[in-house]
């Protein structure tokens, strides 16, 4: 018998009204990167990085998703249940981009959804919208600046 953890309930519950469960909120957590900043919301554990934007209609401009990982290593990312579309950039251990998939289209093809993969080792990956890579022009190496205490020391 599988016991369900009552907090993933309760986010399970408030899915269709909120997004409040999808992710650990930092205070005031931000990433600059290409002399941008960015609020970011932080998912640094399975549930929340799966879960990720699904179901979303919109993301502030200024606003994205950091995703932590616990090693580096090729990452690979899909828009299941992604309503807007995003630019995915995924960076090393030392904070330096090292892939990207610009303009990613939104999907609703459920598990048939294409992935996106970083065909190189990554840790961080951070989900923009769509054209933010374009216009800051970003270019392999550009370094991510993250705000004290987002990134859990080793």
């Amino acid at each position: 018998m599988r016991i369900l953890n009552p907090k993933l309930l309760f986010c399970g519950a408030l899915l269709l009204s909120t997004s409040a469960c999808a992710t650990r909120s930092a205070d005031n957590a931000w990433v600059e990167l290409g002399n941008k900043r960015f609020d970011v919301e932080i998912a640094d554990d399975d549930a929340e990085r799966a879960r990720g934007l699904m179901f979303r209609d919109q993301m502030a401009a200024d606003h994205g998703m950091l995703f932590v990982h616990d090693f580096e290593e090729p990452q690979a990312y899909w828009m299941k249940n992604t309503h807007i579309p995003l630019d995915i950039l995924y960076f090393d251990s030392n904070l330096k981009l090292v892939a990207q998939q610009r303009n990613v289209p939104p999907c609703s093809a459920g598990d048939m959804c294409p992935s996106y993969p970083s065909d190189v080792p990554a840790k961080y990956v951070l989900e923009l919208n769509a054209g933010n890579a374009d216009t800051m022009n970003l270019r392999p190496g550009a370094k991510l600046v993250v705000s004290p205490g987002v990134i859990k020391a080793e």
